[in-house]
């Protein structure tokens, strides 16, 4: 080999360590740079991510980089992104550096009512967003259940009122007349009771609304209750010629406040008998129900009667509703009476369902978690 190319290999070979050399150095201080630190931290990732309602904090652009569970149900998140309702403003927010604050509906699906949320929105800097929503839907729900509530209480009452009022003042110009004092007296005698029948069911629904009956429960032999029932309505239901049969079962035991349960009952017996015809048949029964939801008791009141129809019967646990408003009255009903049966089957876990057909009569069904007998025997033996 000559000097020439010997000294030219030499270079080379330099060159190819030199540039190998700069190679590593040049790798070695990009791995010794800290990596950058991530947007959320990680301690606010899991504060957000452990939050009951709905929160998220949007990045920079507009990404969720962290939500909680309920985000999504709220339907403020939407994969990885916010729902276009909400979007103003979030970058409003990020915009300004300034806490804002929006009341929005949200779809539901499912054919249901939008969701309203109340939604406040606060800046964390290096263009992060932290997202709250508050779900309103429900706390509107019941304000809005509560006017209607008084505005129907205040309905209902003035109805009596107005009609004893006008009695008394009957009563006054046929002073001299003993026989239409009589008549009138009478007749403000039965809506002083009827007024207070109202009272009573508006408090009593007041009442279910404010207590656990649960607390104190006590096993109770659903047949030793509609027993107790039946007598209460025996002669009312001989009067009208109406036929009161118990089919029994022995072995319906269930957990609750007995009065609860009777005064259920009762308000469905005396809907049985109010819409029933002269030489009709009103049967009470009760029977063990095993199915894959668990173990349950079940206490039937079926009668043949005028029957509800389909239209009404979606409707016939509301409070004031009447299927037949003159039968109804003649008889003294509230229309408060479905809906508090359905709030003592709800309050002690159970449900109340109907079957009707017009013409043919109706069978109302309350189902209660049933007391398994080897609890109820320990319950009485203490």
């Amino acid at each position: 080999m000559s000097p020439l190319v010997a000294c030219a290999l030499g270079i080379g070979v330099g060159v190819v360590v030199t540039l190998l050399g700069l190679v590593i150095r040049r790798t070695r201080q990009q791995a010794a740079i800290p990596a950058p630190p991530p947007l959320v931290s990680s301690a606010l990732r899991t504060t957000i991510e452990h939050l009951r309602g709905a929160a998220a904090v949007i990045g920079p652009h507009d990404e969720v980089l962290a939500e909680s569970l309920s985000a999504a149900s709220a339907g403020v998140v939407r994969g990885s992104r916010l729902a276009p309702e909400v979007l103003d403003l979030v970058r409003e927010a990020r915009q300004e550096t300034q806490p804002g604050v929006l009341n929005v509906d949200l779809p539901n699906g499912l054919g249901l009512p939008n969701r309203r949320l109340a939604v406040r929105v606060s800046p964390l800097g290096d263009g992060l967003v932290l997202l709250v929503a508050d779900d309103r839907s429900e706390a509107l729900r019941i304000d809005e259940t509560r006017r209607d509530f008084v505005a129907n209480v205040t309905h209902e009452l003035k109805t009596p009122i107005g009609a004893i009022s006008l009695l008394a003042e009957a009563i006054a110009d046929a002073a001299d007349d003993p026989d239409a004092v009589r008549h009138f007296a009478g007749r403000m005698f039965t809506e002083t009771a009827r007024l207070n029948e109202l009272i009573s069911q508006i408090i009593a629904l007041s009442r279910l609304q404010s207590s656990d009956p649960l607390l104190a429960a006590v096993p109770i032999e659903l047949d030793e209750v509609v027993e107790a029932v039946l007598d209460q309505f025996r002669e009312q239901a001989g009067s009208a010629r109406i036929t009161l049969t118990h089919q029994r079962c022995d072995n319906a035991v269930v957990r609750g406040d007995r009065d609860q349960i009777e005064a259920a009952l009762r308000n469905l017996v005396q809907n049985a008998i109010a819409y029933s015809e002269a030489g009709a048949r009103v049967v009470i029964g009760t029977r063990d129900v095993h199915d894959g939801a668990g173990d349950w008791a079940e206490v039937s009141v079926s009668d043949n009667g005028i029957g509800i129809s389909e239209a009404d019967q979606t409707r016939v646990f509301e409070r004031f509703f009447r299927v037949d408003y003159g039968r109804s009255r003649a008889h003294g009903g509230t229309g408060l009476g479905l809906s508090i049966v359905k709030h003592i089957a709800a309050a002690h876990g159970g449900t109340v369902s109907l079957w009707s057909r017009l013409g043919q009569g109706s069978t109302f069904t309350l189902r209660l978690p049933a007391l398994h007998p080897e609890i109820h025997s320990e319950g009485s033996a203490a």
